[in-house]
């Protein structure tokens, strides 16, 4: 399936918000969060750790996970995450109820630091300093006229490892980009598209 699909409410979504095993999880996701803008520092950094932590991994898989990641990572308030010690390391290591991986938790607790570090407002206005221009880009009408990685985030991604942050490539900076409504990847017939352009309009 590479166009849009319809459920049995007969609303025409992206495919991949629609696939059977997945579909009530996925479906909630597509039609309410991904592509709506996202803004403030705080949940700007939840959703880049989420993107890093997928890295390698289905959606679903943090999807389903992000109560327990939020309960481990303190709701992912920077300068709480900031904080964090060893020993809260260590604790994060044997939850299960986040993705275990030793890599993806300790670049959690530096990229923390780092956001930490920066004005208030600072990590918002630098993500979305990479935004690209809405008007005159055309609306995919399959998955095979998205790319995974664009010229905005490529940049958004060297801008970022300049400053230390780690696991945030090209890809991941996309997938950020995608997710908190720097573009509008929802199909051109796709319910859900003309939505994310109204709250892209007024947020």
């Amino acid at each position: 399936m590479t166009g849009v699909v319809s459920a049995p409410d007969g609303v025409p979504r992206c495919p991949w918000g629609m696939e059977s095993e997945k579909m009530a999880d996925y479906r909630a996701y597509h039609d309410t969060e991904w592509g709506r803008p996202v803004h403030g520092d705080d949940a700007l950094f939840e959703r880049m750790c989420l993107e890093a932590f997928q890295s390698g991994l289905s959606w679903i898989t943090i999807l389903r996970r992000r109560e327990g990641f939020r309960a481990a990572f303190a709701g992912f308030r920077i300068a709480e995450v900031a904080r964090f010690t060893d020993a809260d390391a260590e604790r994060l290591l044997a939850d299960p109820g986040i993705i275990r991986n030793r890599a993806k938790i300790a670049a959690t607790l530096g990229n923390a630091r780092l956001a930490a570090a920066l004005a208030p407002g600072e990590l918002d206005a630098l993500i979305w300093s990479y935004a690209p221009e809405r008007t005159g880009r055309a609306a995919p009408r399959t998955v095979a006229d998205i790319l995974p990685v664009t010229p905005e985030s490529t940049a958004l991604a060297k801008d970022l490892k300049k400053r230390g942050f780690r696991f945030v490539g090209p890809t991941t900076a996309y997938a950020l980009m995608q997710a908190c409504g720097l573009v509008n990847d929802h199909l051109a017939d796709c319910h859900a598209r003309e939505a994310t352009e109204r709250a892209a309009a007024t947020g």
